[in-house]
């Protein structure tokens, strides 16, 4: 196993911690869990591109990881109630959909794209900023109502995000279909 391979694993193995930290409130140290995770989800990218150490395992484990940790966050912080949980309803079923439909297409043989958009991309650096900015107010006793803007910005990103990888597999399966 490969030294990227290898921070990714650790960053899944992270998870368990980030969640008990999290619903213990113990959010100073769940906020340097996930900065670790960070900084590993960093250093696997820039040591697979130095090394070109790209492998099939990685290409699949490093986005899953990154999709574990968030998603993850948006559950725990929705049990605790920091996160209400139509917000974390929404953001699970667009990545549930998004995966199902990865996978039909995967099974019947289409070929999808699947590299991310900057709808996708915002998505993500949205959902993150929420995360982290909702696990650091908390830790600071600050009222998570000031976040209301980037609230709204994330779900309009997260619909959109979703509407459009919706509308890129239906347009491709359409093409094939004709």
């Amino acid at each position: 196993m490969n030294i990227p391979n290898s921070l990714t694993i650790l960053r899944i193995l992270l998870i368990p911690c980030y969640i008990g930290l999290l619903i213990y409130g113990r959010f100073n140290l769940a906020l340097i869990v996930l900065i670790v995770a960070g900084v590993t989800d960093a250093l696997d990218g820039a040591i697979a591109r130095v090394k070109n150490q790209y492998t099939r395992l990685g290409a699949v484990l490093d986005p899953l990881a990154d999709k574990l940790l968030l998603t993850s966050g948006f559950i725990t912080l929705s049990m605790i109630h920091l996160i209400p949980s139509w917000v974390t309803i929404l953001v699970v079923s667009r990545d549930l959909i998004l995966l199902l439909g990865t996978a039909v297409a995967h099974f019947t043989d289409s070929r999808v794209d699947i590299t991310p958009t900057f709808l996708g991309k915002g998505t993500t650096f949205l959902q993150l900023s929420y995360v982290v900015l909702v696990i650091f107010l908390s830790s600071r006793h600050i009222d998570l109502s000031v976040m209301l803007p980037l609230l709204l910005i994330m779900i309009s990103f997260t619909l959109l995000s979703g509407l459009h990888y919706l509308y890129r597999g239906y347009r491709h399966t359409s093409a094939i279909s004709s």
